[in-house]
């Protein structure tokens, strides 16, 4: 069973969001779940460089923060969808100015990451 190792701190509004948003992969779950691309399938091939098992804890955790809703269908396989909440919903203004503002800053946030990761190779 997972134990954590950092205590949970909950104190401010930045600490709920990165409890809530702290993974790799789920900003951009929500926002291509928000683009129309709701099945797991789909999300996969959207997001190549994630393994499947980890796709599938995210989306479980976004689910569990009430932040998208799952859909199983009745069917033989199952078909299983994605759907933003009404609470994830309010998200997408802040990811997309989110990902604005990295447009906006592509040149200098790449150099900075870049020099960054070179000075970690010596």
């Amino acid at each position: 069973m997972y134990e954590r190792k950092i205590p949970l701190n909950l104190n401010c509004g930045l600490d709920l969001i990165g409890e809530v948003l702290y993974g790799k992969w789920k900003v951009r779950l929500l926002w291509f779940i928000h683009q129309g691309h709701k099945r797991p399938s789909e999300l996969q091939r959207k997001i190549p460089d994630a393994s499947r098992r980890v796709l599938t804890m995210q989306l479980k955790e976004l689910e569990d923060h009430e932040l998208i809703a799952k859909t199983i269908y009745p069917v033989v396989p199952p078909k299983v969808e994605y759907n933003l909440t009404d609470f994830g919903k309010t998200l997408i203004p802040v990811i997309s100015i989110l990902g604005q503002w990295g447009d906006e800053n592509e040149e200098r946030l790449r150099s900075v990451i870049l020099r960054r990761l070179g000075a970690g190779d010596r």
